[in-house]
């Protein structure tokens, strides 16, 4: 008995035999590999080429494959090494050199534009007087918060928002007397517009462990007179949260009327909430999550692996403070969250498969690959490189669930009393993942604000869905929960103003 699948194949068999002589000889003369060949047609095989004499192997041998884009490189850093021995390069922030490549185009697109290259115009809160405890056993002394504030604050203080920051971001959300630079939400903030400095006192800062003048490791160390550098204590988000709280109450500020952010600002903000209800009376969290993902650890993970790779910071271990910053690994590591941080559809609308000289090499070539490169040469000598580890491991550590109220409680100790190494006690019953986040958010019963974006890739929507959900389930009957379609990825929060701000506004009024 003959199956239907034996049948077949006897079928393509005897179709095959019964191709003509000319083509079946065609077909075995062909030079490639019979794959090119397609279905055996004359103008898909080419005669085999004539034989080359040795003396033609020779020249294609003798001209090897040239590499612009590492000759660059190289160009760059002798320039900074050039710097370094005149004794011009800065100590603590490695912002040299601008990064970027003035003599071409890259087809920049939407992005918001705003310079890091000369910080000006913030306020130093100062910390000092009481050591400050971090929740991963370091101790600072002493530290600075470097922040902005736009609109008035009101008699009874009660109409302040606190703005919380990405990754990378400095305090700079918006321009403004003293400092005209755009800022990274400049369009977000102002007189009208969605955070309405007509009736709202905006506060950004830039996060304990950055280094846009907020103390981070390449700050000094008042204990040996030098950077920090590697030997800077691991800071959690709560950390940085217990430290903004100094910084409202230094100003007076017990209610906040908004806790707003997105990205790692998000997960600040929902944190923020968690750890001082009394204080926040609305919530706003834009592509964030609860707890860290396992794809999102995993692509900052790489990130810091080739950062670390630099040998720059390899062979310093850190350590590069006035010497060769690693910006080649900085470069390609914010290629890396480039491509994380938008989406495919949109970058096929933009580049498609467009080139840029039409001509194939492992430098830059196609535009999608050029505009990668540009932006991390702009961003590889805009930010410190060991802030970026520090602040994107802090991120991954990120977790709001909790399995006792022992551990919500360690969460929002007080800064100045060290945390517990007493073990936690087990819970009598197994939680399910979305009971353990519910009880590590149950005290988020504020109005609250959440926005995803279908095409985000770094902070998936399901964890803007799981957001919304544990907090109905911890009892939240204020939790609006929008979800936006765009081709923008996790940047939509800086892109989509229309959207992004009818919500924010909507929700803050």
């Amino acid at each position: 008995m003959i199956t239907t699948a034996t049948a077949a194949r006897q079928a393509i068999v005897r179709q095959a035999g019964a191709l003509p002589r000319s083509l079946a000889a065609m077909a075995r003369s062909c030079t490639v590999v019979p794959t090119t060949c397609r279905a055996y047609s004359a103008s898909a095989c080419s005669p085999k080429p004539a034989s080359r004499s040795a003396a033609d192997s020779a020249s294609v041998a003798a001209a090897p494959l040239e590499f612009p884009c590492l000759d660059k490189l190289d160009r760059k850093t002798s320039k900074l090494q050039e710097i370094i021995r005149s004794s011009r390069a800065p100590s603590g922030s490695t912002g040299a050199l601008d990064g970027t490549d003035a003599a071409r185009d890259p087809n920049e697109g939407p992005e918001p534009h705003y310079s890091t290259k000369q910080l000006k115009g913030y306020q130093l809160f100062h910390h000092t007087g009481r050591d400050f405890y971090l929740d991963n056993g370091g101790v600072l002394p002493q530290f600075q918060l470097a922040y902005e504030t736009w609109g008035t604050l009101n008699a009874a203080k009660t109409n302040a928002i606190l703005l919380h920051t990405g990754l990378s971001a400095s305090s700079h959300a918006k321009s403004h007397a003293e400092n005209p630079d755009l800022g990274w939400w400049e369009d977000y903030i102002g007189p009208g517009l969605p955070l309405d400095t007509n009736k709202y006192f905006i506060i950004c800062t830039n996060c304990l462990g950055g280094c846009y003048g907020s103390t981070g490791p390449s700050s000094i160390d008042p204990a040996t007179g030098e950077p920090y550098a590697a030997r800077f204590p691991f800071v959690t988000l709560w950390d940085m949260l217990r430290a903004q709280k100094l910084l409202l109450e230094s100003l007076g500020i017990e209610t906040l009327h908004a806790s707003v952010g997105a990205s790692m600002g998000g997960m600040q903000s929902l944190a923020l909430a968690a750890m001082y209800p009394q204080m926040v009376q609305r919530l706003v969290t834009i592509s964030s999550c609860a707890r860290a993902h396992p794809y999102s650890i995993a692509l900052r993970f790489v990130q810091r692996q080739v950062l670390m790779a630099d040998p720059a910071y390899a062979s310093t271990r850190g350590n590069y403070y006035g010497g060769l910053p690693p910006h080649v690994g900085m470069k390609l590591a914010r290629e890396i969250a480039t491509i994380t941080y938008r989406s495919g559809p949109e970058w096929e609308k933009r580049f498609g498969r467009r080139r840029v000289t039409g001509e194939a090499s492992l430098c830059p070539d196609f535009q999608i690959e050029n505009y990668l490169d540009h932006q991390g040469e702009k961003f590889s000598l805009q930010y410190d490189a060991n802030s970026l580890l520090w602040l994107s491991k802090a991120m991954d550590m990120f977790d709001m669930a909790a399995t006792s109220m022992d551990e919500v409680a360690w969460r929002k100790r007080l800064p100045f009393t060290p945390p517990s190494s007493d073990p936690l006690p087990d819970p009598t019953e197994p939680l399910s993942d979305d009971e353990q986040l519910a009880l590590g958010l149950s005290e988020v019963q504020m109005p609250t604000l959440v926005l995803g974006v279908t095409s985000d890739i770094l902070f998936p929507l399901a964890q803007q869905q799981e957001i919304a959900r544990v907090l109905r389930l911890a009892g939240n009957k204020q939790v609006t929960s929008y979800v936006l379609d765009g081709d923008y990825g996790h940047d939509t929060f800086l892109l989509d103003k229309v959207n992004v701000g009818a919500a924010v506004a909507g929700h803050l009024a």
